[in-house]
């Protein structure tokens, strides 16, 4: 199955459903809808948040996989099952008069769509300190269940900025004996924290960090504000992650923080468990509405979701057809 040209332009009006976002999530509920025959169009603004990985990990049978392959295919199942996919940008999305949505995109052209199935994703939004964007997602990471085998045994340093950062050092830990914790913005770690630091033979790096040392277009250490380079081959950072959300404003949704153990990590989407929001019509799937979701939940996320959306829409089509059905027969007893 080869890989699609993505369109410019939409080929027609009006969808059962549009997808806003082309990633695991969008593609997988887009490939559930498409096999169960309606009419999808997915938008693919083309920016995945995790192009910079060599690969997919913990993905069954998909394990270290390109991010670009694993999409290349999705698309191909998509179309392959007649699904259309377009490179574009939504700009906004209303509600019509008849309960329809529609959906602009980038250059001013606009579809019509009875739901929506938004995936659109989350930013990373990733500590000011000197080198750690440009290395984000090859040697700047975040998470060891998608990353530490890759850096198993290496000397890791850990960025810390709020107040899991002892419990992001224990686990890392688990991937490598060559932990360094730089406190940075955290707040002390106190008298457990730091017996268990001790314990796990982690080592502690007190103050801000300045920078990061590249050489050779590696990251080789970590540069304290006051004292000597640390030598580290990855390192460990978290970011605030920020849900794409934006254009959901106007159809009355709006991103909300997620908290873990009383500290702010992010914002989603709120959905139930099969991705449906508070705006009837509207579903999410992905890392917009969990932001702890690997690109494997995702995509079931947005399978779970392509179900549901088509289960409503069946319903939705029973009530006219009994509503049709029954204007026939009083129309035959006349």
């Amino acid at each position: 199955m080869s890989e699609p040209t993505l369109r410019e332009f939409p080929a027609s009006e009006r969808y059962d459903v549009v997808v806003i976002g082309g990633g695991a999530a969008g593609l997988s509920g887009a490939l559930a809808l498409a096999r169960a025959r309606r009419s999808v169009l997915v938008v693919d603004a083309g920016h995945p948040r995790n192009a910079p990985a060599d690969g997919v990990h913990t993905y069954l049978g998909r394990e270290g996989t390109p991010p670009a392959q694993l999409l290349a295919r999705g698309r191909a199942e998509v179309t392959g099952y007649g699904g259309e996919i377009v490179a574009g940008t939504v700009t906004g999305a209303d509600r019509l008069p008849g309960g329809d949505f529609r959906v602009v995109l980038d250059g001013g052209t606009h579809v019509v769509a009875s739901r929506l199935l938004v995936t659109t994703g989350l930013r990373d939004e990733l500590p000011e300190v000197p080198g750690v964007a440009e290395r984000w997602g090859r040697e700047v990471l975040h998470c060891p269940y998608c990353h530490g085998w890759e850096v198993r045994d290496a000397a890791i340093g850990v960025l810390a900025t709020g107040p899991a950062a002892v419990h992001q050092a224990l686990l890392w830990r688990q991937w490598s004996p060559h932990i360094t914790l730089f406190l940075h913005t955290a707040p002390e770690p106190g008298e457990t924290g730091r017996e268990q630091l001790a314990a796990r033979g982690i080592s502690v790096v007190e103050g801000p960090v300045a920078r990061l040392d590249i050489t050779r277009d590696r990251l080789t250490g970590v540069v304290p504000a006051d004292g000597p380079t640390v030598p580290c081959d990855a390192l460990a950072v978290a970011p605030r992650f920020t849900a794409r959300a934006d254009l959901l404003a106007p159809l009355g949704l709006r991103a909300t923080d997620v908290e873990r153990d009383g500290h702010v990590i992010g914002s989603h989407i709120a959905a139930d468990p099969m991705g449906a929001t508070e705006v009837p019509g509207v579903w999410v799937a992905g890392n917009v509405a969990n932001v702890t979701q690997q690109v494997i939940g995702a995509a079931d996320a947005g399978v779970r979701a392509g179900a549901a959306i088509n289960a409503d829409l069946i319903d939705e089509e029973t009530r006219r057809a009994v509503a049709a059905h029954r204007a026939g027969a009083d129309a035959r007893a006349d």
